[in-house]
């Protein structure tokens, strides 16, 4: 089915604690959009990416509109487990709970022919779009779990599996969306509520990068989703 993007304000008190949000991959394309959209409706996000400037190019833009919500950053590499688990209990002490978890995190590898992939291409995707996920998953669950309703995680996926000179980039990305998939049939009575969502296309590096040419970049209250 699709559905517009809603992010509602937060509805409580402007002295209370506001709704927590874990972005990881966070400074650039859809991760970037989602954090100024969840601060310009009064979230306080968590935002993680290796890149210290484009988090900072994201808060700036958080700034300059005065968004009653507010970002953390975090520069890290999500494939560093002791690195996002100190962020985790980071988490838990500072608040206790994550509301929403959006994971935007992703490497794509140039498009080679399967026979000519690049072995340090290959081990990338594995570690960021397969073994992250799968690391990510047991720290942020509890998180999730502890928010008044339950909390949600949300997926993004690009299904790309089986398709010509997307190789490591199409199968990396099948499992992360597989594993998701799991742990949504698995969560679906006691939660945290698991979403997997197929953004439309937007103009951003990663998709220069794989060679795919981008529609012009929509604004992000107006992506349409087809969700689970």
């Amino acid at each position: 089915m699709t559905a517009d993007i809603v992010i509602d304000p937060d509805p409580r008190p402007a002295e209370a604690v506001p709704r927590i949000a874990l972005v990881t991959g966070a400074s650039r394309g859809l991760g970037a959009a989602l954090c100024e959209r969840l601060a310009g409706a009064g979230w306080h996000v968590v935002a993680v990416a290796r890149t210290t400037g484009g988090l900072e190019e994201v808060d700036d833009r958080v700034r300059e509109r005065a968004a009653p919500g507010a970002l953390t950053l975090a520069p890290m590499d999500i494939t560093n487990d002791e690195a996002m688990r100190h962020l985790c209990a980071s988490i838990h002490g500072r608040w206790g709970r994550l509301d929403l978890w959006a994971h935007a995190a992703i490497h794509a590898a140039p498009m080679a022919p399967a026979g000519h992939v690049d072995l340090k291409d290959w081990d990338r995707s594995v570690a960021v779009n397969l073994r992250a996920t799968g690391a990510l998953i047991p720290m942020v669950e509890p998180l999730l779990l502890a928010a008044p309703d339950r909390g949600t995680a949300l997926f993004l996926d690009d299904p790309r599996g089986g398709t010509r000179f997307f190789g490591a980039y199409g199968a990396t990305k099948a499992g992360q969306i597989a594993l998701a998939r799991s742990w949504q049939a698995e969560a679906a009575r006691l939660g945290p509520r698991v979403v997997v969502a197929e953004p439309r296309p937007m103009a951003t590096a990663l998709r220069a990068r794989v060679g795919l040419i981008p529609e012009p970049p929509p604004r992000i209250d107006h992506l349409l989703y087809r969700s689970d």
